[in-house]
């Protein structure tokens, strides 16, 4: 039976100062001329290339998105008489759109970058080609638009199984993924997981950035585990595929002894498998999550231990029936 998250938050929008702060490096941009405007918004995640409206036509017009101008555009601005450039540039300028970004580092016409200081529009420069730039920045654009939420739970990857360990306050979460650690695997959030859902069918798990490579051990306190178990012990973020909840023993009343049953846990309306482990003292957590996460990872290959085993039980009683 499928188990409900959290509320998902929806991104309508997001300020051109966010995505210049967060993807200057990767899509080499820097600012040309005044800060004022970073505040704008971006309303749609994709780029547009204003050629069509350089021509003065602005019925279709898409304001909403990140504007770029490549060797085609800035050919044809080349090609206008200088009270043209200036009639087009302040028509283009004046619409209210997020930025406007050169790419190539080439050269601007004096009259954009007029029309872009009276209009307070933020200008960004590119060394990257229109394509590339387009296509890198699209990307980028839809994980910031990508519904997130949060969950109460630490994540670690298993041999690439990105696996969320959730369970009550106190139940064992932190101790059983510092165990996972130690056994070599790598952390990716402690106690609180942020997830973004991609493009529909898959969910990106990652931890704050303040508590990022940190656990809070207790009767320890917090601790580095990059300093501890090494660069190797952490991960920014993971696909998440498997789910476990770590439950007390005695709140669970009936235990699946064989696994033919698929739970799954639902993130942002799309569904993980998911199993629930009892806890109760003597039973080593860390292992069990470990053997359930390698079991799935075996499932995802289309190999299922339950199913085998059923299928061979029911051969023999069948063989047994026929004698």
């Amino acid at each position: 039976m499928p188990i409900a998250s959290k509320t998902l938050k929806k991104v309508s929008h997001i300020t051109v100062g966010h995505f210049y702060a967060n993807h200057a490096e990767k899509l080499g941009l820097r600012l040309e001329g005044s800060s004022r405007g970073l505040n704008r918004l971006i309303r749609e995640p994709t780029i547009n290339r204003p050629g069509l409206a350089l021509s003065g036509f602005f019925s279709y017009f898409a304001v909403k998105r990140i504007q770029v101008l490549g060797a085609a555009e800035l050919s044809y601005l080349k090609s206008l008489s200088v009270a043209t450039l200036k009639e087009r540039a302040r028509g283009l300028l004046s619409r209210n759109m997020p930025c406007l970004v050169i790419a190539r580092n080439a050269p601007v016409p004096s009259a954009i970058l007029d029309a872009a200081a009276e209009f307070e529009t933020p200008v960004l420069r590119t060394n990257m080609i229109t394509m590339k730039f387009i296509n890198a920045a699209t990307i980028l654009l839809e994980t910031d638009f990508a519904p997130s939420t949060t969950e109460h739970g630490s994540m670690v990857s298993i041999l690439g199984v990105g696996t969320l360990v959730r369970g009550a306050s106190g139940i064992g979460k932190s101790e059983c993924v510092l165990g996972l650690i130690e056994r070599g695997y790598s952390l990716v959030s402690d106690d609180i997981t942020r997830f973004r859902s991609v493009e529909g069918s898959e969910l990106i798990g990652m931890s704050d950035s303040i508590s990022r490579y940190h656990m809070e051990v207790r009767g320890i306190g917090i601790i580095n585990i990059a300093s501890i178990f090494g660069a190797g012990a952490v991960v920014p973020q993971k696909k998440l595929n498997f789910v476990v909840t770590l439950k007390d023993w005695h709140e669970v009343e009936n235990v699946d002894r064989i696994g033919l049953d698929r739970e799954t846990y639902e993130i942002l309306g799309i569904k993980v498998p998911h199993v629930t482990l009892p806890v109760r003292t003597g039973r080593d957590i860390a292992r069990l999550v470990e053997v359930a996460a390698l079991d799935q990872k075996l499932k995802d290959m289309g190999e299922n231990s339950a199913q085998e085993f059923n299928q061979r039980l029911l051969h023999r009683i069948s063989e047994r029936r026929n004698r």
